[in-house]
C-alpha cells in the first residue's frame, strides 16, 4: 500500500469511524487462506464475566460460550473464524466484535436480540442479511467487506451510527427508515450520487469520501449535519450547502473544484480541507475571511501553492500568504500558524 503524507494521516486520525479506522482507506484484504493448522480452542476461564475478549487469539470456531450468563461484551476480533454460531445462548450480548475474520455470511443472531453494537468489519460479506432481530442495534460496522447493495437494515430504526466503507456499494438505498442515524459512513464505494440521504434529518456525521460524485446535491434536508467529508471524488463546484449552517467541518480535499464560493453563510466552520484542489488565484482566500470561526485550512497542493516561476516547486511565501489573509487562522495544512510568524 502506498505510504500517506503526513496531513493525510493526521486528517484520517479526525475523521475515524471506528477505532480510527476510515471509511476510505486503503487497506488491503488478504484473500489467501489462513493457516489454522495452529488454531487454539476457545476455553471459558470466567463463566460470570460480563466483558469477555479473545482478540488475536488463533480461534477458528466460535464454541464452549454455553456457560458464558451474564456477558454483555463479547470480543473475537483478529482471529480465524470461518462461520457465525455458537452463541445463541448468549441473550445477555449488548456489544459483538467480529472484526478481520473470515465470516462470509451474516448468520445465526436472532437470539441477540439485546445487541446494540455489532462489528463484522474486515470480513467477505457479500451480503446484508439475517438482521431481523436486532432491532436494539445502535451501531453498525460492516467495512471492508464485498458488499455491493445496502439492504435489509431499514427497520433497524434505532440505528445511530452505520460503517459501510470500503465496499462495492454504487447506490444510497433502503435506509430511508433510518431517522435516528447521526453518523453515516459509506467511503470509499462505487457511488456516483449524493442522493438517498434526505430523510435523515438527524445526521452529524456524512462520510462519502472516495466515490465517484461529481456534484454536491441532496443535502437540504440535512441541517443539523456538522461534518461533511467528500474528499477524493469528482466534484468541480461548491454548492448545494445552503441549509447546512451548522456545519463545523467540510473535508473537500482533492476534487476538481476551482474557485472557493458559496461559504458565506457556514458561519460555524471551523475546519476547511481543500488541499489538492484547481485553486489558482489568491483571491479565491477572500472568501474564507468572512468565517470568523475558521481555525484550520488546508490548501496545499492547488495552484496557488506553487512557485510561479517552477511549478513543481512549493512558493516560499505560501503560508505567509495565506496567514495574511486569514490572520486569526491556527493551522495552516498540517502546520500550526503561530509557528509561521516571523
Amino acid at each position: 500500500m502506498e505510504e500517506e503524507s503526513a496531513p493525510n494521516n493526521e486528517k484520517k486520525a479526525k475523521r475515524g469511524g471506528h477505532d480510527g479506522f476510515i471509511s476510505s482507506g486503503d487497506e488491503l484484504e488478504p484473500e489467501q487462506p489462513m493457516d489454522v493448522s495452529d488454531a487454539v480452542e476457545l476455553v471459558i476461564v470466567d463463566p460470570g464475566a460480563l466483558d469477555v475478549d479473545f482478540n488475536h487469539g488463533r480461534i477458528a470456531k466460535i464454541e464452549n460460550l454455553e456457560g458464558l450468563t451474564q456477558v454483555e461484551n463479547l470480543c473475537l476480533r483478529q482471529n480465524l473464524i470461518t462461520k457465525i454460531e455458537g452463541l445463541s445462548t448468549l441473550t445477555t450480548l449488548v456489544d459483538l466484535d467480529l472484526y478481520d475474520n473470515q465470516l462470509t455470511k451474516i448468520e445465526n443472531l436472532d437470539s441477540l436480540v439485546n445487541l446494540t453494537s455489532l462489528d463484522l468489519s474486515f470480513n467477505r460479506l457479500t451480503k446484508i442479511e439475517n438482521l431481523d432481530s436486532l432491532v436494539n442495534l445502535k451501531k453498525l460496522f460492516l467495512i471492508h467487506n464485498k458488499l455491493t447493495k445496502i439492504e435489509n437494515v431499514d427497520h433497524l430504526v434505532n440505528l445511530e451510527m452505520l460503517e459501510l466503507g470500503s465496499n462495492r456499494i454504487r447506490v444510497i438505498e433502503n435506509i430511508s427508515n433510518l431517522t435516528n442515524l447521526t453518523s453515516l459512513f459509506i467511503g470509499k464505494n462505487k457511488i456516483t450520487k449524493l442522493k438517498g440521504v434526505e430523510t435523515l434529518v438527524n445526521l452529524r456525521t456524512l462520510s462519502m469520501q472516495t466515490n465517484r460524485i461529481v456534484k454536491l446535491e441532496g443535502l437540504d434536508t440535512l441541517v443539523n449535519l456538522d461534518e461533511l467529508y467528500l474528499a477524493d471524488n469528482g466534484i468541480e463546484k461548491i454548492e448545494g450547502l445552503d441549509k447546512n449552517t451548522k456545519l463545523t467541518t467540510l473535508d473537500l480535499a482533492n476534487n476538481r473544484i476551482s474557485q472557493i464560493e458559496n461559504l458565506q453563510h457556514l458561519v460555524e466552520l471551523q475546519e476547511f480541507w481543500f488541499n489538492d484542489n484547481k485553486v489558482s488565484s489568491w483571491k479565491e482566500i477572500d472568501s474564507l475571511t468572512l468565517l470568523k470561526k475558521l481555525e484550520t485550512v488546508y490548501l496545499e497542493r492547488n495552484p496557488i501553492y506553487y512557485d510561479a516561476s517552477n511549478p513543481l516547486k512549493a512558493d516560499a511565501s505560501y503560508r505567509r500568504k495565506i496567514k495574511l489573509a486569514l490572520p486569526e487562522i491556527k493551522q495552516i495544512d498540517a502546520t500550526m500558524a503561530q509557528s509561521m510568524v516571523g
